[in-house]
């Protein structure tokens, strides 16, 4: 099982812990992820990282793709993978219509329709084998819109032919997973308990199988992220796991439009997803965060003494060894719990 690490730079000022990634890189991780939100951009700095470090790869998760078009992002993969010696990773998402249609100002539309045309149109621009032409819901190229000027002409890209670039996408809902085993590389679901991949495993066969390639977890990599806090409390541990929790399970999206809450329903805690959005929503974001279940962050996160999360490691690594779970993607600060997973996986 591959290791990755989350360096997210949300806040005010911009920051991005390079002894931390070097350590990952020098212990053998395979990866580091950038993400954005609304406020410091995620190829930024992906491109910082890349230029600061010499193995590891370095990817977007996520790169909103409402925000670019596919051949932009093309352009900026095929670019920073040729100036990093082939150590770039494209990592996609729709974000959510608060983000797009507030902050991007564009219309957020059918997120699958989209995710499916910008990889196509990525693909055609990977591949470079004629001029890029594409007429779909989200995309025409060249575009024939009646506010165009009808001087459009497809292109082909002047860089070279680069199909080495995976590219993943973020989802949990089933259709999101089943879109994503059929067009992409690879998932980040952003919780996962390793001991029930039957909860995505009917929506990833649906895609393969729509795939029609033959297409497998052979080709497909499942790439959750887990948060990790080490200490001897741990209930003061699980208190960071859970302020995250209740703000997606309760406030990301609307009552009953909800991707979080209904995935935390799946993962067997209904009753616990309902009353963290009731508090949440409510103004009460105390209760909110007290209502997620201790047994909740157990099952998704490594929490507690060195020991505790080693143990807990056995049930990610038994995952592994049966092509469920390609990487753990660690949300961690901690270089003492680095150094613990790194020697008890790689």
């Amino acid at each position: 099982m591959e290791l990755g690490l989350l360096a997210g730079a949300f806040g005010s000022q911009i920051t991005i812990d390079m002894d931390r990634i070097r350590q990952a890189e020098s212990a053998g991780f395979t990866s580091v992820w950038t993400a954005e939100a609304y406020g410091s951009d995620a190829v930024t700095t992906a491109s910082w990282i890349l230029a600061q470090t010499e193995k590891i790869k370095v990817g977007t998760a996520i790169m909103q793709m409402p925000a670019r078009s596919p051949a932009m992002t093309a352009m900026t993969a095929m670019t920073l993978n040729q100036l990093s010696g082939g150590r770039f990773l494209v990592g996609l998402g729709p974000s959510g219509p608060q983000v797009i249609e507030g902050w991007h100002g564009v219309a957020y539309g059918r997120p699958l329709t989209r995710t499916k045309e910008y990889i196509e149109i990525m693909r055609k621009v990977f591949a470079r084998e004629e001029p890029v032409t594409h007429e779909g819901y989200h995309y025409q190229l060249p575009y024939r819109g009646e506010d165009g000027t009808g001087l459009g002409k497809p292109l082909r890209s002047i860089l070279a032919a680069d199909t080495s670039i995976p590219i993943y996408t973020a989802s949990i809902s089933p259709n999101g997973l089943e879109c994503s085993a059929e067009v992409a590389d690879g998932v980040f679901p952003i919780w996962m308990n390793p001991e029930r991949y039957d909860l995505i495993e009917g929506a990833l066969e649906r895609g393969f199988a729509a795939a029609g390639n033959g297409k497998s977890l052979d080709d497909f990599k499942v790439m959750p992220f887990v948060t990790v806090v080490m200490g001897n409390d741990v209930e003061q541990c699980r208190t960071p796991v859970k302020q995250s929790m209740a703000l997606y399970i309760g406030g990301m999206g609307a009552r009953d439009k909800n991707f979080y809450n209904d995935y935390a329903k799946r993962l067997g805690y209904p009753d616990d997803a309902k009353r963290i959005q009731d508090n949440f929503l409510g103004g009460k974001k105390s209760e909110a965060v007290g209502a997620v279940p201790d047994a909740l962050v157990d099952d998704v996160a490594l929490v507690g003494p060195r020991e505790r999360i080693v143990d807990r490691l056995a049930a990610w690594k038994e995952a592994a060894a049966k092509g469920q779970v390609a990487s753990m993607v660690l949300g961690c600060r901690q270089p003492e719990a680095l150094e613990a997973i790194a020697e008890a996986v790689l």
